[in-house]
């Protein structure tokens, strides 16, 4: 299997994966806590992993639990689109950011990328050159587009030169905007020389956040504030769904003008199943477990349909990621809680067996709230009224 094959393919899902535990990642997770999420991913119909940097154990000993695994259970099958982590001079540091210059650890996390990806050909099918790199809210570590187009040159120079397989694909992972989907201070000539020379266009698309910062799309509109509650948020979730639809065809759009027939797949989209900023009940009221598990539904069946990739965010709830506050948002973007309790968006695989003898960390999966659907939508938070819907 190639990426050119798997890519787009229904039978070949595709996720974002961080195995990590705990509220650091200095405490990496161990490759038999890897191989225990693999296998709930395998029995979910994952196919393809996406990892985000290779600096630090977690994506090599991802690539080491996988090729374990093919070795010990028949039948399993797994691929990574592989992270390499690209950000500007001084970023993460106390010194101010240089957007207009690179990290000198660029470098370094290209090398370490095309290593594992000889090490591990018949796994790694896919090289993500940054992620979130270009977009100007990044603000801790952007870098200019012409940056990425380095890098992204470099390595199909390596493939024409047979220093890594000819069949592996490459893209950035980049927000809507930064691909051409927003504004046009985006529109520059090296962003249109990147497109020409990636293998396909990797965007996100986050209508979530966008329930605060660009709320047109959300609420509940004057004709329906009489229908029941799961009405209404069904409204609420297919309204998010066509806005993620809609960044997602200005991207192609854009592309299709720049390289005709360039595919364009999903590199990121999620749904938080909880919040106390933003999202929460004093925010926009976006974030519960019964509007995560309908965003689920809403995004893999359009892009199974559509034949587009969706590197779903995420597999599992990463406590790392708001370390300082265990209710933020970041933490609750998983379908699995860390203590492995299936959330409500996988319920129905849950039932069906597909979980039956796995464990994480040595123990069975559970549903959170014992699997109750009434639980869970009396749970869930009516979004505000929106006059303008």
């Amino acid at each position: 299997m190639t990426a050119k094959d798997i890519l787009g393919n229904p039978d070949y899902l595709a996720i974002s994966y961080g195995g990590y535990r705990k509220n650091s990642r200095s405490i990496q997770p161990t490759v038999n806590q890897l191989k225990e999420d693999l296998l709930i991913l395998h029995a979910m119909g994952i196919r393809l992993l996406r990892t985000y940097n290779v600096h630090l154990p977690h994506a090599s000993n991802v690539l080491k639990a996988i090729s374990e695994l093919n070795q010990e259970k028949q039948g399993f099958e797994m691929y990574v689109m592989l992270g390499a982590w690209i950000d500007c001079k001084n970023a993460w540091t106390d010194k101010q950011p240089d957007h207009f210059q690179e990290s000198e650890r660029n470098q370094v996390e290209i090398a370490k990328s095309v290593e594992l990806a000889n090490q591990y050909p018949e796994i790694v099918k896919i090289i993500a050159v940054g992620n979130e790199a270009m977009v100007k809210w990044a603000e801790s570590y952007y870098v200019q587009p012409e940056v990425i187009l380095k890098w992204v040159k470099y390595l199909q120079n390596l493939k024409k030169e047979q220093q890594i397989s000819s069949e592996l694909w490459l893209t950035s992972s980049d927000d809507f905007s930064s691909w051409g989907g927003g504004d046009p201070l985006y529109h520059t000539p090296a962003l249109n020389q990147l497109i020409r020379e990636v293998d396909f266009v990797s965007m996100h698309t986050y209508p979530m956040h966008n329930t605060h910062y660009h709320p047109i799309f959300w609420g509940v509109s004057p004709s329906e504030k009489k229908l029941p509650k799961k009405e209404k948020l069904e409204k609420a979730m297919q309204r998010a769904r066509d806005f993620a639809i809609g960044q997602y065809q200005q991207v192609k759009a854009y592309v299709e003008k720049i390289a005709p027939g360039k595919p364009v797949h999903i590199g990121e989209t999620g749904w938080a199943s909880s919040s106390d900023g933003f999202y929460g009940l004093e925010g926009s009221r976006a974030c519960d477990e019964y509007k995560e598990m309908l965003y689920y539904q809403e995004m893999r069946n359009w892009t199974n349909s559509q034949g587009i990739s969706c590197f779903y965010f995420e597999a599992f709830d990463e406590p790392w990621k708001d370390s300082g506050n265990a209710q933020g948002s970041e933490n609750h973007f998983g379908l699995i809680t860390v203590d492995g309790k299936v959330k409500a968006a996988l319920w129905e695989q849950f039932e069906a067996g597909v979980f039956q003898s796995l464990t994480r960390d040595g123990k069975p999966l559970k549903q959170t709230k014992k699997g109750n659907i009434e639980l869970a939508l009396k749970a869930a938070m009516i979004p505000p009224p929106n006059e303008h819907l």
